[in-house]
């Protein structure tokens, strides 16, 4: 197949770069910020005191260059026009994860947390395809503005992949005349919750354990009576924003409930198809990464007064590594195409297996391609003072979040047999 990005997206990339390097860039040198990416990175964001969380520093950080990102035009550009953005195709954001992600550490793109210049923005959408008018109102601005963040609160600590299996519950109650409902249950992996100001939280109202149906989306204010935030998982990547939370008896009205009540699984994987294409094109930018610094380590280190890259040893590796990324490349830009000439809803039943063929591939390869990298560099490599560490500790989450690896091979399983 003879694949070639169209100019415009080619242009865009020149554009964001000469952004970067003009606004991005000094920002992350001024102040000694380097401190977030170099050596010091992991310890710099952590509040080890304050339960792990991120820096207010680190956050503050964060937050300048997501205004500079905005005000520049960047930040919104996945986004359509009726919202600030450029309308940014799937095919175009593939392009641009994976250019980001290939450039390395940076301000401009940073692994730990998601935030890129380039916004990875799904909420607003969400309201937008399932919102009332009132709701859209009232939350759509603060949204976009980031006054407002929504945590996406469904996995509980005995329920992940099977989430039709949920125990929190939503019964019906009234209170001073007005229908609402009561929320009874815990959860846990509620990213972002230290600064959110509402949970989607996904609760089972009606139907039996395993059905699809019967479970809502409530938008809770985090400050709800009744609703606690309580752990803060600490994880391979940190700091941690990923909290258990508890719900007793936390009371939501109608007005609150995103879509329909009985198919709020809905709201939930409104937006898989198109994160998974963009987080499998983000680790093929970091794995090329990976590979091409190692290339260039192993062409320039000489020990036993020789380049390392004239070992077939280090050579057949990286050769592997670079076809893979080569072949992943390809599909991941061809399977994105198709998404853009499709409503969601046939994403969902014609491509969902080509989706999790790319996603499922390109997190194994940056996790192999990184874990190679360590090893081609020797110590220095298994060091803080290089970035494969960080890499790797990232990217080896979503071998597990947005559907671990297995749901995915069962995903294409199923296309291939005929089980869907």
């Amino acid at each position: 197949m003879n694949f070639e990005i169209p100019r415009e997206i080619e242009a865009y990339l020149e554009e964001l770069d000469a952004f970067i390097e003009s606004e991005i860039k000094p920002l992350e040198e001024q102040d000694d910020n380097i401190r977030f990416f170099d050596h010091r990175r992991e310890h710099a964001r952590t509040d080890w005191d304050n339960g792990g969380l991120p820096k207010q520093e680190w956050e503050d950080l964060l937050e300048e260059m997501k205004r500079r990102a905005d005000a520049a035009g960047h930040y919104r550009f996945a986004l359509p026009e009726e919202f600030g953005g450029r309308n940014g195709s799937n095919l175009a954001m593939a392009r641009i994860r994976e250019h980001l992600a290939h450039k390395g550490l940076g301000l401009h793109n940073d692994l730990q947390n998601e935030s890129s210049v380039v916004g990875n923005l799904m909420t607003p959408l969400q309201l937008r395809d399932f919102g009332t008018a009132e709701q859209q109102s009232r939350f759509m601005t603060p949204l976009l503005e980031r006054r407002m963040g929504w945590a996406f609160a469904l996995t509980e600590e005995a329920h992940g992949s099977d989430a039709t299996w949920m125990e929190t519950r939503a019964v019906r109650q009234s209170r001073d005349g007005v229908d609402g409902w009561l929320l009874n249950g815990e959860k846990m992996w509620t990213t972002g919750l230290h600064a959110a100001t509402h949970a989607l939280v996904y609760a089972r109202q009606s139907g039996k354990d395993g059905d699809a149906r019967g479970i809502g989306c409530f938008i809770v204010p985090t400050d709800a009576s009744g609703f606690r935030v309580g752990e803060y998982l600490w994880t391979f990547n940190m700091p941690t924003d990923h909290p258990r939370c508890s719900l007793d008896n936390v009371w939501v009205p109608d007005q609150d409930v995103l879509g329909e009540v009985d198919n709020g699984l809905a709201c939930a994987m409104h937006f898989v198809h198109e994160s998974r294409i963009r987080q499998a094109a983000s680790s093929l930018g970091a794995a090329q990464y990976c590979i091409d610094e190692s290339v260039a380590y192993a062409r320039q280190r000489k020990p036993f007064g020789k380049p390392l890259a004239t070992n077939q040893g280090v050579q057949f590796p990286l050769v592997e590594l670079h076809t893979e990324a080569a072949m992943l490349r390809l599909l991941i830009y061809a399977t994105a195409q198709q998404m853009d000439a499709m409503p969601k809803v046939e994403v969902a039943k014609k491509l969902t297996d080509r989706v999790s063929m790319c996603n499922y591939r390109a997190n194994r390869l940056v996790c192999n391609a990184a874990d190679t990298a360590m090893q081609v560099h020797g110590g220095i490599g298994y060091s803080r003072h290089k970035p494969f560490e960080h890499i790797y500790r990232h990217h080896r989450r979503y071998r597990i979040t947005e559907g671990a690896e297995e749901i995915q091979l069962r995903r294409i399983a199923g296309k291939l047999f005929g089980f869907f």
